[in-house]
């Protein structure tokens, strides 16, 4: 019986081609080894202000911000190393996410989260710290198993 792991290597493909038409395209700073759903959502309005790090994972539905038409904002927003940013969160113009950090699924980032760190909720908050991460935000324990 076939899984969908078999389509692991079309995905691939796919984030591969999205991910260089946001970088060659419309400018953005995402690097070769961060990965993210293909729904997940990057600001086309201000894209060179959208910097992933590396072995990042942006979860589907996820919204990266760079801009804020109402108070003509235009800021850089980035997410550190080995971070994972949860489904349908929201990192809001000019937050700064730093390495190896997980965002919680809907949480509104509106300040920036130190590295190290679990943030959760609407804003988000800092739950947890000196976490430990491994690539693409995953618990050093988890990869273990």
């Amino acid at each position: 019986m076939a899984t969908l792991n078999a389509l692991l290597p079309l995905r691939s493909i796919l984030v591969g081609i999205k991910r260089a038409y946001y970088t060659k395209v419309w400018g953005m700073d995402i690097h070769p080894t961060a990965t993210f759903s293909l729904s997940a959502h990057f600001d086309l309005t201000y894209p060179k202000g959208v910097h992933v790090g590396p072995e990042s994972f942006v979860a589907f539905g996820a919204t990266i911000l760079t801009h804020d038409t109402t108070r003509r904002l235009y800021r850089h927003t980035r997410i550190g190393r080995r971070c994972f940013i949860g489904a349908r969160s929201l990192i809001l113009p000019g937050v700064e996410i730093g390495d190896e950090c997980l965002v919680g699924a809907g949480a509104v980032v509106t300040k920036d989260v130190p590295s190290r760190s679990v943030v959760v909720g609407n804003p988000a908050r800092v739950i947890r710290t000196d976490v430990r991460l491994g690539p693409y935000g995953r618990f050093e324990d988890a990869l273990k198993k």
